[in-house]
């Protein structure tokens, strides 16, 4: 079979109250995870390892701290003179049509589809954790004839799509004719002619649109038998790479199966954690079940247990924070906890 080119679009407009605590200052595309990614690493790197090299990101809410993790692509090697990386904002800040894949978000942009001389089209999210190589699921499509071909899991649609550019362009022109206003009104109504099918896809999946799914997917990422489903050497997730010093275990370090990020200063206990870049953890802390982001600083004598900690919050000494694996207690970034608050 003759390979055919595809097309990368990234909807990165989704906003899900239910994860607000990560989301204040970042869209849900750029939330840290697994030490040392973002959200987005993992649908971006997916397209690029399906030898795809033209991907528009289409973002919505607070999105410059997504603009700044990706840059020019470089990482992704997407900062090429032909085809690359696109970043395409919405206009439509109150659209009342705030569902993924918007006709009408596309169709301000539809310039950039009608210059694309790729055959065909992947429409994807931007939360979802997963290694899915899109080669494969357009040799599905063409295989069964299908016009539109969605990736699923256990059964369960990932918002992932393929079809031919030329369908997805018509549909853009379409959507006020149609009456289809969003890519998700097209898949679950069956009252038009096209043939959809479903690809599934069987290794380990996330979707991370709440607190709880993003606690338990990030510890699960501790798990070897998650991790080698996800992280493998011949498809690898990419990310921006920042120069840090190795992670330096003063003597009363203590660490247990728990993943560490480079730059950070330990001397107290850590167990199944994950810690992000350049974090200090003070002498006779103990950290389980934490997830703590970059340049968090935790004086001595904490006791931390089923919490998140987002980007720069400072936390006292003696300060003891416990939470559940349903309901883990989640400092805001920059947060000062403990007697910090008062000087």
């Amino acid at each position: 079979m003759v390979y055919q080119k595809m097309l990368g679009i990234i909807d990165a407009t989704t906003y899900k109250k239910e994860i607000e605590d990560l989301t204040v200052n970042r869209s849900l595309a750029a939330v840290p995870f697994a030490g040392r990614y973002r959200l987005i690493d993992f649908t971006l790197s997916n397209m690029v390892n399906s030898e795809i090299d033209s991907v528009a990101i289409f973002p919505k809410y607070q999105y410059r701290s997504l603009m700044d993790h990706i840059g020019s692509g470089k990482q992704w090697d997407l900062n090429r003179k032909k085809d690359g990386l696109f970043f395409f904002p919405s206009p439509h800040l109150h659209d009342q049509y705030d569902e993924f894949g918007s006709f009408r978000q596309f169709s301000d942009h539809i310039d950039y589809f009608l210059r694309s001389g790729q055959e065909y089209a992947v429409i994807s999210n931007s939360y979802t954790v997963c290694n899915i190589d899109y080669k494969k699921v357009l040799v599905r499509h063409l295989e069964v004839g299908c016009d539109i071909t969605q990736v699923t899991h256990d059964g369960k649609p990932l918002q992932m799509y393929l079809m031919s550019t030329k369908l997805l362009v018509e549909l853009i022109h379409d959507y006020n004719q149609s009456g289809y206003l969003t890519l998700a009104e097209l898949i679950t109504d069956d009252r038009h002619n096209l043939v959809k099918c479903d690809y599934e896809h069987n290794d380990y999946v996330a979707i991370i649109d709440s607190i709880q799914s993003y606690f338990k997917h990030s510890l699960e990422m501790l798990k070897p038998e998650v991790w080698q489903q996800v992280f493998l050497k011949n498809r690898p997730i990419l990310t921006k790479v920042k120069d840090e010093p190795p992670t330096k275990y003063e003597k009363n370090a203590r660490v247990k199966n728990s993943m560490i990020a480079n730059g950070c200063i330990i001397d107290g206990t850590v167990e199944n954690s994950i810690i992000f870049r350049a974090v200090h953890i003070g002498k006779d802390t103990v950290i389980k079940n934490g997830i703590i982001m970059q340049k968090t600083q935790i004086k001595d004598s904490c006791i931390l247990e089923n919490v998140i900690l987002d980007k720069d919050v400072k936390v006292a000494r003696g300060v003891q924070l416990v939470g559940s694996s349903q309901s883990p207690a989640i400092l805001r970034k920059g947060t000062l906890q403990g007697e910090l608050m008062n000087s």
